[in-house]
Order: C-alpha cells, then structure tokens, then sequence
C-alpha cells in the first residue's frame, strides 16, 4: 500500500522536522561541544563517526555522529570486537543518546525525519525482502516506531515489520505519539543493545520458511 499523500505527509513532516530540529540543534550545541569533547578525550582527539547510509528511495547519504568506539586493534592489525572498543564512556553516549545529536543537522539538510525507520548499512540493501524494502518508502528517522517497541533489543524482522508498518500509517498523530514515547526510552535508556551483544547482532537476511514435506 502506498503511503497516502495527505497534506502532512507531503509538507507538514518536512515543516516539522525543520522547525524542531533546527531550534534543538542550536540550544544543544554547548551540550553537543561537551559531549564531543569527552569522545575526542577517548579517541585520541578522533569525536565525530560518519558513515554512508541509504536514506530516502535507497539514496546515499552521510550519517553523523559522535564517535563512542575506539580503533582499538589486535597484533596483527584487526580491529578488535566491538564489546572491546566500546568503553565505559561509549556505553554511557549511548544509553543517552546522546551521540546521536549531530545526526539533527541530518534533518535540517533533509537526509534525515524525527521520524521514521533507522538509517542502516547499504550492504543490507540487497538481503532485504521486497516487503522489508518498502522501509525506505519515506525518510529515515532520528528514532521511529520500532524504536520505540524495543530497538535493537528485537529481532530484525520485528525491527522491519514495525517499520513497514510506520510506512503504511504515517500520520501526525503517530509520529507525535512515537516522538512523545522516545523520551521515555531514553530516559531510561532501554534497548540500546540487543541481548548478550555489545551493540546489535549484523543482519544476514531473513532466512526462507522451512519446506513442508
């Protein structure tokens, strides 16, 4: 199903994301310049991660934001598991959320929605099913409904279901309800990492249904 063009979701989102993200991103810079400063301190004056994701139609874009793993390396020059460069000031970025604060210029230069499925990696384009695909029928989000409904603490199929689903409802009301609920988990800082892992599992593609005999 197709997403409906209603007048929000063709400009109401974007006005939204502009007039929250835009203030945010001005009151949180001394906040932002504190935290940078911590993660340059723990990566020998490295603070900022960018990464190339797929955005909007599986269009690349640079992500942002602060650097809470080290480049800590085995003796032959392999980077070493993340649950080894993820120190205690990474864990706690994290649980905060707040290395993701660089990622608001995202919005502001429309890369980015307050709402909507996480950005991923572009080597999962190609494992997604057609239906998993369609998560990239609207913008990518800062924090979206199956962050909301456990972020990586469940499975990639639920993390894709909730996203096809934001898909097909997307409305004001849900992206407020979704921006509203947000607060709570960071707040508790819930679901940062996926059960037993430092950060979350890779995602290898949805293996097929068994085959009946």
């Amino acid at each position: 199903m197709p997403v409906p063009a209603s007048f929000y979701v063709r400009y109401g989102k974007r006005w939204l994301d502009v007039a929250i993200s835009l203030p945010l991103l001005l009151l949180t810079l001394p906040l932002l310049a504190g935290a940078a400063a911590l993660a340059a301190a723990q990566n020998r004056g490295h603070w900022l991660f960018r990464q190339v994701r797929p955005g909007w139609h599986g269009r690349l874009f640079t992500l942002y934001k602060l650097q809470t793993m080290t480049d800590a390396r085995d003796t032959v020059g392999q980077l070493l598991p993340d649950a080894a460069r993820l120190p205690a000031l990474g864990r706690w970025l994290r649980a905060t959320s707040l290395d993701e604060l660089p990622q608001l210029w995202n919005i502001v230069r429309g890369d980015l929605s307050l709402v909507g499925p996480r950005p991923l990696l572009p080597a999962y384009l190609p494992l997604y099913s057609p239906t998993q695909a369609r998560r990239h029928e609207v913008r990518p989000g800062l924090t979206g409904w199956a962050q909301v409904n456990g972020r990586n603490a469940i499975s990639w199929e639920e993390k894709f279901a909730f996203d096809v689903w934001y898909v097909d409802h997307l409305s004001w009301r849900l992206d407020m309800a979704i921006l509203w609920r947000t607060a709570g988990c960071v707040l508790r800082g819930s679901g940062v990492a996926a059960p037993g892992q430092a950060t979350t599992t890779a995602f290898r593609g949805t293996p097929p249904p068994p085959v009946s005999p």
